[in-house]
């Protein structure tokens, strides 16, 4: 099934070649400028202000709550008919020490409040609470793919896997241009977006 779209595209692979292309052109410029320190942190409103300037060009749900029930395997996300509640506890977890923040993360994923797009959305978030509370940011260059999904899929139980694997990649370089292009590479490779490097995309 495809995704109803601003730009009409009816194959599934077109419209991940063009989602890769124009949310990775939106997420430079969140970068270039200086739109992530206008952003509310730690909130849902900030991460929907992420998810919105991303799939802006994509669509018409960008930056808002889904509506339908979601699941991805054999793991359903929290039901639509609870999440509005979730999503106001998740505002209500503190976010001053790496450990807070992680947990603040989980359940935001837990929650995966969008039709599509959480994961690259809330790991711009999960580095905005960081620089906010820690003044570091995750080099995911050194997060390997496989790692990474593994011990996500396994943070609702325990948490201790995805927090060694990110504090082991924590850097203070957080106003590194590379490290941040790097990172949406990375982050987006995640889903299996491997197509354009944001390199290439710079204006």
């Amino acid at each position: 099934m495809v995704l109803q779209n601003k730009l009409n595209i009816t194959s599934s692979t077109e419209l991940a070649n063009s989602e890769e292309k124009l949310t990775k052109i939106r997420a430079l410029e969140l970068f270039s400028k200086g739109l992530l320190n206008t952003i509310e942190v730690g909130t849902f409103k900030g991460l929907c202000e992420i998810h919105q300037y991303l799939f802006q060009d994509i669509y018409d749900f960008a930056g808002q709550m889904r509506t339908v029930n979601i699941a991805k395997g054999q793991f359903r996300f929290a039901p639509v008919l609870y999440l509005e509640q979730a999503l106001q506890e998740i505002d209500n977890l503190p976010y001053t020490t790496f450990e807070e923040i992680l947990a603040k993360y989980v359940e935001m994923n837990v929650a995966h409040p969008f039709r599509e797009g959480n994961g690259r959305a809330m790991r711009i978030w999960l580095d905005c609470m960081l620089k906010a509370s820690l003044g570091q940011v995750i080099d995911w260059q050194r997060v390997h793919k496989q790692d990474y999904l593994s011990a996500m899929e396994r943070s609702p139980i325990n948490d201790l896997e995805i927090r060694v694997a990110l504090q082991a990649a924590l850097t203070d370089k957080i106003d590194d241009r590379l490290i941040y292009m790097k990172g949406i590479d990375v982050s987006y490779a995640y889903e299996g977006y491997d197509l354009y490097q944001a390199e290439q995309l710079e204006s």
